[in-house]
């Protein structure tokens, strides 16, 4: 039986969400719970406990979080299974009741939009990405799906496309996904999928901003459109241009947890502040 040090919060496992390298979330509720829900946590791939133990043996080892209904025997077990593998895993107290719970993310399924926990998602949206089209990959890679794959093809065959290859059409009009009156398509995919974070809502208010010209909406917004075009310029295949530009969203979305968690201590934001006048004469 794992002990508390193979456990981790709620908390913790919010704090971990959207980085680059973030642990596996594995869903292995039992088939009658995972179909009787209609959420799943951000990044989490389904896992049905009987098939722990061939993940275990098939898949590269790593770091891990799995998690079940209430964070009993079932995702203890399934993380014992992991670490006898060779993998870092560990359980999450209290399960996806606790998250719920505690009011901290957890995304709605989606299997009009390919997204249950299951297969990788496929999306697919005109070629040569600005704002949304590059925004919305790194939203859906960060906190929904870490394996969805993204397809970038002329404006004309968007939706032939999108059937042949089972994908969802995004950021053009008729998409399932795209812009609704001033929301862009990241903005609705953060509706669609019901995931509420701060500091999400805070990036979101920013790639509006950029992606609909109303760069007065967020200060930010005209350095997100210089270098969306930037990016352009410098990559003509446009899967080399979403990879260099998803350290970029990266950093941005860091600066907004730290604006959101500033605001929500009631503590001033960070600035740049150095100035060579303050110094002593002698160290100029």
């Amino acid at each position: 039986m794992d002990t508390a040090s193979h456990s981790i919060s709620p908390d913790q496992f919010a704090a971990l969400s959207a980085r680059p390298n973030s642990p596996r979330v594995i869903d292995v509720r039992r088939t009658q719970a995972f179909e009787a829900s209609g959420r799943i946590l951000p990044r989490a791939l389904r896992c049905a406990p009987e098939e722990v133990e061939r993940l275990a043996s098939t898949s590269g080892a790593g770091d891990a979080i799995v998690y079940c209904v209430h964070g009993h025997e079932v995702s203890m077990q399934a993380a014992a299974q992991l670490r006898a593998a060779g993998w870092n895993a560990r359980y999450l107290s209290g399960g996806i009741e606790a998250q719920l719970g505690a009011g901290l993310p957890s995304i709605r399924k989606r299997p009009d939009f390919g997204v249950t926990g299951g297969q990788a998602s496929r999306w697919i949206t005109r070629a040569r990405p600005k704002i949304d089209r590059i925004a919305c990959p790194w939203l859906v890679r960060r906190f929904i799906d870490p394996k969805a794959e993204f397809f970038y093809v002329p404006t004309t065959q968007v939706f032939a496309e999108a059937e042949r290859l089972a994908a969802t059409a995004y950021d053009i009009p008729g998409a399932p996904v795209s812009h609704q009156g001033e929301l862009c398509s990241f903005d609705v995919l953060l509706n669609g999928f019901d995931l509420q974070v701060p500091a999400l809502d805070r990036l979101a208010r920013i790639v509006r901003g950029a992606d609909t010209d109303r760069l007065a909406l967020a200060p930010q917004s005209a350095g997100l459109l210089a270098f969306s075009l930037g990016l352009s310029r410098l990559h003509a295949d446009d899967q080399a241009m979403l990879e260099a530009a998803m350290p970029l969203y990266d950093a941005l979305y860091a600066w907004c947890e730290s604006e959101a968690t500033a605001v929500l201590q009631g503590l001033p934001a960070e600035t740049h502040n150095w100035s060579p006048d303050a110094l002593p004469k002698a160290a100029r």
